[in-house]
């Protein structure tokens, strides 16, 4: 059994023209992540989308600048995001948990170990799955952990688990001058140029964004995948060490 971490991007879960909730993707991708915990795998979800999900509820037209604005959406967005979960993970016979975390919760020895805990005694219900966000309703500045490909990969190294995916709008990473992904990388540093700026109006973070994400997972002895989220039944693959991906080697 594989401990897993999966990160889901905006971009994944909800529409470009809009920042709703894409219902098929959702039920696609809870398929796929049902389908690999009912191989015995241990899975657990950093979900973005719940600042996107709530966009529309406040009338906007795209990502908000400000942070009251901002804070207003997730709160909005984070029941729709979690709703929706229940709701699909439930015809699998899953449960969903949900931690809202902050920087100093993972900053924090005691807190982080509090954290670790929680989602310890969560794994060891195999139809629970724990889903984490931050909190982004009161993570100002000095609270936040920066954007969901960091958080993942802050609680992989907590969790110390086996693999962390990304799932984003794209296969992998390309480089600049070319338009085939790169399967495997065994140094992060020597790609970490090749980030292009890929981040849509009712997301935060890019290529940069998951590149500095994977050099904190990588140095931690996880390996981390880029993946694209519109196909989430190549997770299993993946998964098995193969699928079109970017695989990040650790040393």
């Amino acid at each position: 059994m594989s401990k897993i971490i999966i990160k889901i991007g905006t971009g994944v879960l909800t529409n470009a023209s809009d920042g709703l909730l894409n219902g098929s993707s959702l039920v696609r991708l809870v398929t796929a992540v049902a389908d690999l915990i009912a191989t015995g795998q241990q899975v657990v979800l950093v979900s973005s989308g719940a600042v996107g999900a709530g966009v529309s509820a406040l009338g906007l037209s795209e990502y908000p600048d400000d942070v009251p604005t901002r804070q207003a959406c997730a709160s909005v967005g984070q029941t729709r995001l979690m709703h929706a979960y229940e709701n699909l993970f439930r015809n699998f016979g899953l449960s969903v948990a949900q931690l809202l975390l902050t920087a100093d919760d993972l900053n924090d020895p005691e807190r982080s170990a509090r954290v670790h805990d929680t989602i310890d005694r969560l794994a060891q219900v195999k139809t629970i799955i724990p889903i984490i966000n931050e909190n982004d309703t009161v993570a100002v500045e000095e609270l936040s952990v920066g954007d969901n490909d960091m958080l993942s990969a802050k609680v992989a190294t907590m969790l110390g688990v086996d693999q962390l995916i990304l799932l984003t709008a794209v296969d992998g990473l390309m480089p600049p001058d070319g338009d085939s992904i790169i399967e495997t990388v065994d140094n992060v540093d020597e790609v970490m140029s090749y980030a292009r700026q890929d981040s849509g109006k009712f997301s935060i973070g890019g290529m940069a964004s998951k590149l500095t994400a994977v050099k904190v997972a990588v140095d931690a002895g996880v390996e981390t995948v880029i993946a694209n989220g519109a196909h989430p039944e190549r997770i299993a693959s993946i998964v098995a060490g193969q699928g079109l991906c970017t695989r990040f080697l650790t040393s």
